[in-house]
């Protein structure tokens, strides 16, 4: 299985054992807001732990970690014209896969101007990149995130991520991927397995994938294993299981 969707560096180091032990042999973990980030240095030093430590953590309990780095939009500091001139450093680093996690928070136009940039900086690099959409006004808020992706990237380089009922109906020409974040607070693994039975064949199978979202807001970083639990429990064929668990993530961030 792939976590397609982790913040590492806010988990204990326990986590990784947890995760390895259920069938998780990989994960991505990607730039967020784990603190008040008010200059790019606070921004660059994040950036700098993700790539120094969480992957050591990570591989020595047996999780294969890679990385997405981005500014996201809770990020956006000051001088942040500063960590988007020195990101794409970031970005040419081994492990970094993708970037991310980028997007709109409650689109102020600084919002827009910083995720505009970073999409086409992916474009050009042809790098895959992973799109946040809020807890709140998500409806309106991905109508606009979905109109700044169309004219600033090829969509299918990019994944939607934590969509659930109330955006999916949003989505369903989109030519890119489709993140199902599974956390409390947000979705159940009962919920995500309805979600799933009345979109996954009707979307494409090859649209979707499972992710956790476990950061410093209530997270179980079981949630993937036990949302295949809950599609085994309903019946869903192993084929359709290992793409919505595995082969999507592997397949689009190239694992």
């Amino acid at each position: 299985m792939i976590d397609a969707h982790i913040h590492a560096d806010c988990r204990p180091y326990e986590d990784f054992e947890t995760m390895a032990v259920a069938g998780i042999e990989s994960a991505l973990t990607l730039a967020h807001d784990p603190m008040r980030m008010t200059t790019s240095a606070v921004v660059l030093d994040h950036f700098h732990r993700i790539l120094d430590n969480d992957f050591k953590r990570a591989k020595s309990n047996g999780l294969t970690l890679k990385a997405a780095l981005g500014l996201h939009p809770r990020s956006i500091c000051q001088d942040y014209k500063l960590v988007l001139r020195k990101l794409p450093w970031f970005l040419d680093q081994e492990e970094v896969i993708a970037l991310g996690e980028v997007g709109l928070e409650t689109a102020s136009n600084i919002e827009r101007e910083v995720f505009r940039t970073q999409l086409k900086m992916a474009d050009e690099l042809d790098m895959k990149v992973a799109v946040h959409t809020p807890r709140r006004n998500k409806r309106e808020i991905t109508i606009k995130t979905l109109s700044i992706i169309h004219s600033s990237i090829d969509p299918s380089l990019v994944v939607v991520d934590h969509v659930d009922t109330s955006i999916i109906d949003l989505l369903e020409d989109f030519e890119g991927m489709l993140g199902i974040t599974v956390q409390p607070q947000k979705m159940t693994p009962q919920e995500a397995v309805e979600l799933l039975e009345g979109t996954f064949d009707e979307y494409g199978p090859e649209k979707f994938m499972l992710d956790s979202d476990m950061s410093s807001s209530p997270s179980d970083p079981l949630s993937v294993p036990k949302t295949v639990h809950q599609l085994k429990m309903a019946g869903w064929d192993d084929e359709k299981i290992e793409m919505l668990s595995q082969k999507n993530a592997a397949n689009f961030y190239g694992f």
